[in-house]
């Protein structure tokens, strides 16, 4: 996946496919294992899991989101645009109140040697 490695006093909660941490600077990163064509599958999972599993507060303020579908062999035929909706939606009431405060949007897909999904939000 495309983290960089453990920062120091970033620790992961995992349960399942899910993993995520919060860093020092506010920012949250989560990570998904495996890839699905189904975009609107990603937001039960993740709601669920910032629910039951990683509870973090919402913030107020303007947020920068970085979306990565990694992939092996040929690219899955999924719209990166309902992947970014389904996993902003999911982060709703949990990093920030409405995906309204996303100021900066990066969605991308790229090979890797693990097929999942990468988010990074960060507030401005």
């Amino acid at each position: 996946m495309n983290g960089d490695g453990d920062s120091p006093g970033a620790s992961w909660t995992r349960h399942n496919k899910v993993r995520a941490r919060l860093e020092k600077d506010g920012a949250l990163e989560v990570q998904v294992d495996g890839l699905t064509t189904q975009a609107k599958y990603y937001k039960p999972l993740l709601k669920d899991f910032f629910r039951l599993h990683f509870p973090v507060r919402p913030r107020w303020g303007d947020w920068s989101a970085h979306i990565v579908m990694e992939f092996t062999g040929d690219p899955p035929h999924m719209d990166l645009d309902n992947l970014a909706k389904a996993l902003l939606d999911s982060a709703c009431g949990s990093a920030f109140h409405d995906d309204s405060q996303i100021s900066r949007l990066l969605v991308e897909r790229r090979p890797a040697e693990r097929e999942g999904i990468w988010m990074r939000l960060a507030p401005v």
